[in-house]
């Protein structure tokens, strides 16, 4: 039986593993990483409104980003959704993005080692921006990339 992947290329076992070997993140840690993060997002000021507002089965909805974040970091494959659909109707711009990197960078360095911390970081910013365009982009708005806060970098970024 013929093989679908192309000769040479890792399937993605190996690519979880190789992810896994490189940072230390597994199931387990995305799992305490997304649910700290949302325990502590809930109880922000600006950002628990909008999330208790349109969140109304907090298990789906943690399961559902568990199942997000191990196929941004490990390549897993699990999740299958729209993240641009479904923030489109959410009331959110540049303040609650940055507000968002700001807890997440602050959870997963105090939760995950350096080098995963770091992944976990640098993956958030880039969804961030690329919601964050999207969103105004369907708004009719062009927007450049901006800098974000230096909390919400990694600390051996911050400078």
């Amino acid at each position: 039986m013929a093989s679908d992947k192309q000769d040479g290329a890792p399937d993605r076992d190996q690519l979880i593993e190789d992810a896994r070997s490189r940072t230390g993140i597994d199931e387990a840690m995305i799992e305490q990483l997304v649910r700290t993060f949302y325990d502590r997002a809930r109880r922000d000021p600006m950002l628990g409104p909008i999330f208790e507002h349109h969140i109304h089965d907090w298990d789906a909805h943690i399961k559902k980003l568990c199942d997000f974040w191990s196929s941004v970091v490990l390549t897993s494959g699990r999740y299958h959704g729209q993240p641009m659909v479904a923030h489109l109707p959410l009331p959110v711009d540049t303040p609650e993005f940055d507000r968002w990197l700001e807890i997440f960078a602050d959870t997963a360095e105090a939760i995950c080692p350096p080098a995963a911390a770091a992944l976990f970081v640098e993956r958030a910013h880039r969804i961030a921006d690329s919601l964050e365009m999207g969103m105004a982009s369907q708004k009719g708005e062009i927007r450049r990339k901006q800098p974000r806060p230096a909390r919400s970098l990694p600390k051996d970024r911050e400078s």
